[in-house]
């Protein structure tokens, strides 16, 4: 069994509204330090042993995962007691 942990963010040369809002927003709570925030995903998932468990994980993120016209993504796999 292998715990996988996938981080997905937005491209450099993509604006990131969700971010700039945040950003505003804590500088209004008076955290005036936070210079950029930038908004992505990160996803936990269990998966059960699979031959080419990285293969099969970069599909996973090609095809729903992440947006690769507009997203980045990596990934970490750790292999757990059942």
């Amino acid at each position: 069994m292998y715990k996988v942990k996938v981080y997905v963010t937005l491209r450099e040369s993509i604006l990131d509204p969700q971010g700039k809002a945040v950003t505003g927003g804590l500088h209004k709570l008076g955290f005036e330090e936070v210079r950029e925030v930038r908004i992505g995903k990160f996803i936990e998932m269990t998966i059960d042993g699979a031959e080419n468990i990285e293969e099969r994980v970069k599909q996973m993120c090609g095809k729903l995962l992440a947006n690769e016209v507009m997203e980045d993504f990596r990934y970490e796999i750790e292999k757990v007691q059942s």
